[in-house]
């Protein structure tokens, strides 16, 4: 061990080496999570039907489903890109705290009672329930590209991170986290998943927390690292420029999230099949209720992360120094500068970062596994239960392996890998939220609305998004605050002053990657509205029953509780004087002349 610590300090290069001990804590977080698999292949029923391996025989409870979900999609690029995020260009980006509150009622009380109602094995059921098979085969095919693109980015980001620092072999890392969650995701199913999932996420707060408090110390105490990173401009406030080309402005963030919440939290397979598993509707509601505090705890914590990164090196960064290539890599550094002297704990964070990894790609592995299982080989292949069973297995151990192989397209991009991660989903994830909420939300939509839509959606995703990635790719990320506030006069001063704003396609692709779902999931709607009532709209009595959000009847229901008269007027009589003299208070607010507001007060008197 101390030979480690020794070659962490003498090595001219910026290169960290692990300790033994690194070594060990990391190697028990791969046992530990392969165990959790084997103990679930080899109990309860064994993973011997495609129910208790896809949906956990519909047994879960809301705890242990809530870190799950959080797990999900607080991914190693999360871990990674936030902290980097806040010591590159301050703490704006914490505000995208606010659009978890939207991002999570909607879902509560309106997607998961209508998937749960339908009893439904795939989200993309409701398609076909809603609309026909044809658009629940596009769903899912759109579904499986978006995972797939995804997973690479999951498992390349810790690897990339962990060679470029410690000089760990970057493909031997990449297979070390394939092979480990396509087994224990293959063996152990969706209650190996989950329980993974808590697992992992209690060694991803220790980690950062553990990072946290060694930081502040090495940065001179709380007080000092306080006044560092305030002097330093790296304390936001907020930026309500409405101007959508701008990164992160408070609208952005806290509006253009939602949308982007919402595409994960409401309609995306892997966490729609978690509200599935659960034992009651109920326990499905509260579980999403209970991510909100585990997400605001996890933004916090890589936010803090990023701003005793700025205490502790202040603009002398890494990066500066060409001790690192990119500026996601330095959380990485950090920690294995700053922790140098604490054998163990830069082995702890490293499990922390690969159990964020770990977590993401078996909810991949086996949301695809389910919906490739059953939307597209059950309907069309009959086969026994066993054999259904044996094959979603082979489906997981399949993806595993192309997994392995997005990482190296990943390998090609430049890009942040947090704004590379939030792209994807707006990308792919906005249109399949404009599809299901053209179902939800607008009962004349019809089958031909729904398709166009969605390809609609999808060619302004890739026109918007690719564009927009080749238009950035001659000019490299500053490390400079995009947003930064003098706290001493409370005047929010843009650090980078653009000297025109971009016109025409420049403009457009210009726009905030968080702005790509709101847009790719609003064309949708409106492309398939536009449709249906070209094509004859859907009539009322050709809706399934169960899958149409009543948005009218709720409104008047919500109006009605708002305007509810008193207890003691509960007769025929009293409740048309309570109305009478309702509309009488609200004409008189609304200024009406006072030859009617007398004759109204006399008569009501």
């Amino acid at each position: 061990c101390s030979v480690g610590v020794i070659f962490l300090s003498m090595d001219p290069t910026g290169q960290k080496y692990f300790t033994i001990i690194d070594y060990v804590i990391f190697a028990l977080l791969l046992v530990a999570s392969m165990a959790i698999g084997l103990y679930y292949a080899f109990t309860g029923g064994r993973q011997s039907t495609t129910q208790e391996f896809m949906y956990a025989d519909r047994s879960m409870k809301c705890l242990p489903l809530s870190l799950s979900l959080m797990a999900t999609f607080q991914s190693a690029v999360a871990i990674i890109g936030t902290p980097a995020e806040v010591y590159a260009n301050g703490t704006q980006y914490w505000f995208i705290g606010c659009c978890y509150i939207l991002g999570l009622l909607i879902p509560a009380h309106i997607f998961i009672p209508m998937f749960y109602r339908l009893h439904l094995t795939s989200v993309y059921q409701y398609l076909e329930l809603r609309f026909c098979k044809a658009v629940r085969i596009c769903g899912t095919v759109t579904f499986i590209f978006q995972m797939v693109v995804y997973m690479g980015v999951g498992i390349y980001t810790p690897a990339l991170a962990l060679n470029a620092v410690t000089g760990f072999h970057l493909w031997g890392a990449v297979l070390a986290t394939g092979l480990v969650c396509t087994l224990y995701t293959a063996l152990g199913g969706l209650k190996a998943v989950v329980w993974t999932d808590v697992f992992q996420t209690v060694v991803m707060f220790t980690g950062q927390l553990a990072v946290i408090i060694v930081g502040v110390h090495q940065a001179g105490g709380l007080s000092d690292a306080w006044v560092k990173v305030r002097d330093g401009g790296r304390i936001s406030g907020i930026d309500l420029n409405p101007d959508p080309t701008v990164r992160h402005t408070f609208w952005t963030l806290g509006v253009g999230g939602v949308f982007l919440m919402l595409s994960l939290y409401g309609v995306n397979q892997a966490q729609v099949q978690r509200y599935l598993s659960s034992r009651t509707e109920k326990e499905a509601v509260m579980s999403c209720y209970m991510v909100f505090p585990c997400l605001q705890v996890a933004l916090m914590l890589s936010c803090l992360m990023g701003l005793v990164m700025f205490a502790c090196y202040g603009n002398n960064s890494p990066l500066e120094q060409q001790y690192i290539t990119s500026k996601d890599q330095m959380v990485l550094y950090f920690v294995m500068d700053m922790l140098q002297n604490f054998p163990g704990l830069p082995g702890l964070f490293v499990a922390c970062l690969f159990s964020a990894s770990l977590s993401t790609i078996s909810s991949a592995f086996n949301s695809l596994a389910t919906v490739t299982m059953v939307d597209l080989i059950k309907p069309h292949y009959s086969m026994t239960e066993a054999r259904a069973t044996l094959l979603s297995k082979m489906l997981a151990l399949s993806y595993g392996i192309i997994c392995v192989a997005m990482a190296y397209v990943v390998h090609l991009m430049n890009s942040s890998v947090l704004q590379a991660a939030l792209s994807i989903f707006g990308m792919v994830g906005g249109p399949l939220l404009g599809l299901f909420c053209l179902g939800i939300f607008f009962p004349c939509a019809n089958s031909i609305g729904a398709v166009a839509g969605l390809a609609a959606g999808l060619v302004m995703a890739f026109w918007v998004g690719i564009g927009g990635f080749l238009s950035r790719m001659p000019s490299s990320v500053q490390v400079l605050p995009f947003n930064s506030t003098n706290t001493s006069e409370n005047i929010t001063v843009p650090a980078v002053i653009d000297a025109a704003r971009p016109a025409g396609l420049n403009g457009l692709y210009s726009l905030s990657y968080m702005w790509y779902s709101a847009l790719n999931s609003s064309t949708v709607v409106l492309i398939g509205l536009i449709i249906s009532f070209m094509t004859g709209p859907t009539k009322g009595d050709d809706v399934a029953s169960g899958t149409v959000y009543p948005v009218m009847r709720t409104a008047q229901s919500l109006l009605h509780k708002l305007v509810k008269p008193s207890a003691c007027c509960t007769s025929p009589e009293h409740t048309v004087r309570w109305s009478y003299g309702f509309t009488v208070k609200c004409i008189v607010a609304l200024g009406h002349f006072n030859v009617v507001k007398l004759l109204l007060a006399d008569r009501w008197s």
